[in-house]
């Protein structure tokens, strides 16, 4: 089973005219997703936050739900700077409960904070999250060759090992299924289809 995924933006959807993963259908938004960002290897610690924070929103919630709140989230959380996240009060706190631009659940708000400071605790241990992260994949993603959405897994046991070092960290609403979708977003593993373009130009771009 594959989460919906995350983080449509740019201007080059709708660019292959041959057969896609079956997941983004013809909206234009998940299309553009689709070819532009997911499954491409991120290496910036600002949008590995991004991701990671949008998917524990995600949690329990159809994607294109916060999907549509994309841009305001980025509003709303600073542009996800994980330093001014974790500098969030009790009157942010308040501020964004009161944001009908957001996903209005104080335990996510809270655990958005909350992962912020984790974040920063785990910047200074590795030097980065891209360190920390991308090291349980030694660095280069993990490329499946799966033939249809039904063989594509929610969770692993990979993305297990990684949920339980998260929490053992203090971070929240980071289960195995958030942590395989983040997977999948950030390129740490590459799920497109095998008849999808996308499957061929990832490991072409990574020199697989």
């Amino acid at each position: 089973m594959l989460l919906i995924p995350n983080h449509p933006s740019g201007d080059k959807a709708l660019k292959h005219d041959c057969k896609r993963c079956p997941w983004c259908g013809t909206d234009p938004m998940y299309v553009r997703y689709h070819d532009e960002e997911w499954g491409v290897p991120i290496h910036d610690d600002r949008l590995l936050f991004e991701f990671l924070t949008l998917e524990t929103f995600q949690a329990g919630l159809s994607w294109i739900t916060v999907l549509r709140k994309r841009e305001h989230f980025r509003t709303a959380f600073a542009s996800f700077d994980a330093n001014r996240v974790a500098r969030f009060n009790n009157a942010d706190l308040e501020r964004l409960m009161l944001d009908s631009g957001i996903i209005r659940n104080r335990a996510k708000v809270r655990a958005a904070i909350n992962n912020a400071q984790a974040f920063i605790r785990l910047q200074d241990e590795k030097g980065s999250f891209d360190n920390y992260i991308w090291n349980f994949v030694d660095g280069k993603p993990r490329v499946n060759h799966f033939k249809n959405q039904g063989e594509v897994p929610a969770n692993t046991a990979l993305s297990d090992q990684i949920s339980a070092d998260l929490k053992r960290r203090g971070f929240q609403f980071v289960g195995s299924t958030v942590i395989y979708s983040h997977m999948q977003a950030t390129g740490m593993v590459n799920d497109h289809l095998v008849f999808c373009p996308r499957h061929r130009e990832l490991q072409g771009s990574m020199g697989q």
